[in-house]
């Protein structure tokens, strides 16, 4: 980071992570409302970042959301500074920088950002610096929803009902965050992405939609015509704010906000649950001998198993970095239970692709798939790839799009024949439930 000038007018900072938007967003409205010039900051945590590829899309995506941000401070004479590093080091030298009296953000509730805010709060106390977290990204965080007796539910209708008793009491907080008012007003050059060490994705987000909710309950499962919101990846980085989009919702669009109640599930099973990040949620399942063939493995990722549904998702997911949810399904349980391999291979696949990639769905998902998961479909449900073709892509209208061999030499036979695949995987599953 370049060497400033040691201000010596008392500021705030502002710290963007998952909340990449100026209106409605409440740590953002709290530091503005300080009394203090607000310091607007975007860090590249390298501890994030460095394992991904030079083009991943993700990181173009909130690149494009920063920029957005900086041109709209710039017209207000501000703007956004942008940097790179490990986070301690970065704020080590922005206090050498500048005479900072408060660093607000907004909270993050998975296990790596748990912990970095909690050693750098430490710190910056210890620097007679005050941090202050806000609920964002949520309605209720992983303790407002909990059973009588104050234990984390593990099912989600119930965990549903409370969430929804909860909002019905509760007024949902919204700020706008009058983008004009408070930001210090200082100009930093906006970095370009090649000099942050990657450079621009041929995979675009797109936009959310919102026109096709009143066909949700009715549409969401078919694949074809992806009449889904494509909201995902604009939630996972905070482009919309979660109030907004829910204070939109109708009586007729309760389908449409039970999946952002899953959301919200699984994130606070992440928080009250962390081993779920490398071990089954049900320890009975750890005795399951996964057959984890490397080529089998390679086949699936491909999308050249010979089982068109799961062929034509995970294309998708390759070229676009988006899979429809029933596909999702479909391909998570054929390598879970077809093939016999980890869903941890799955699930990390999954991470390295998806424009929507969120640690608790994500995991929570798949190890739903895989039975292993709490309240997951049970280990006796294996999803049969053809008939789900037939019920769900019957005109093969979704098949066809992404494998343009199909029904011609080039495409592959099953690799594998369904029954076999059911009887082995409900033997395999019965033996590793006994041996625990």
């Amino acid at each position: 980071m370049k060497k400033e000038t040691h201000s010596q007018e008392k500021i705030s900072v502002f710290w963007f992570r998952r909340d990449l938007r100026l209106e409605d967003n409440l740590g953002l409205a709290e530091a503005l409302s300080s009394g203090i010039p607000v310091l607007p900051l975007f860090i590249f945590d390298t501890e994030i970042i460095e394992e991904l590829p030079a083009d991943d899309a993700r990181i173009s995506f909130i690149y494009q959301q920063l920029e957005k941000i900086h041109k709209h401070l710039a017209e207000q004479h501000s703007s956004l500074q942008v940097l790179k590093g490990q986070p301690r080091a970065v704020w080590k030298e922005l206090l050498d920088n500048f005479e900072v009296q408060a660093v607000y953000a907004n909270k993050d509730y998975e296990p790596y950002a748990l912990k970095r805010d909690r050693e750098l709060g430490e710190w910056l106390e210890n620097q007679g610096i005050g941090f202050h977290l806000f609920k964002d990204q949520v309605i209720f965080e992983e303790g407002e929803v909990l059973k009588e007796d104050g234990r984390p539910y593990t099912v989600f209708t119930p965990y549903k009902r409370k969430w929804l008793e909860k909002f019905q009491e509760s007024a949902l907080p919204r700020e706008g965050t009058g983008a004009s008012r408070g930001f210090l007003k200082k100009a930093f050059s906006f970095p370009s992405l090649e000099s942050l060490g990657f450079h621009p994705s041929s995979i675009e987000v797109p936009p959310y939609d919102l026109s096709h909710l009143k066909d949700y309950p009715k549409m969401r499962d078919l694949p074809a015509p992806d009449a889904t919101s494509r909201l995902s990846p604009h939630l996972r980085f905070g482009t919309v704010s979660i109030r907004q989009i829910i204070a939109g919702l109708g009586p007729s669009d309760e389908v449409f906000l039970s999946e952002l109640i899953w959301r919200e599930f699984f994130m606070q099973i992440l928080f009250h649950f962390p081993k779920v990040v490398d071990q089954n949620f049900k320890p009975k399942y750890d005795g399951i001998d996964w057959l984890n063939q490397e080529g089998d493995f390679e086949r699936w990722c491909e999308g050249k198993t010979g089982f068109p549904l799961v062929d034509a998702g995970m294309r998708q997911l390759n070229a676009t970095g988006y899979m429809h949810n029933r596909v999702r399904m479909v391909t998570a349980g054929f390598l879970n239970k077809h093939l016999l391999i980890d869903w941890r291979w799955g699930e990390a696949y999954f991470a390295g692709k998806l424009l929507d990639y969120e640690l608790s769905s994500n995991n929570g998902n798949w190890q739903w798939a895989a039975g292993t998961g709490c309240d997951a479909a049970p280990y006796f449900r294996i999803f049969n790839p053809e008939s789900q073709l037939k019920k769900f892509d019957p005109e093969l209208e979704y098949v066809k799009r992404w494998i343009p061999e199909y029904d011609t030499p080039e495409y592959p036979s099953p690799m594998i024949d369904h029954k076999f695949a059911r009887e082995r995987a409900l033997e395999n599953y019965k033996k590793g439930m006994r041996s625990t």
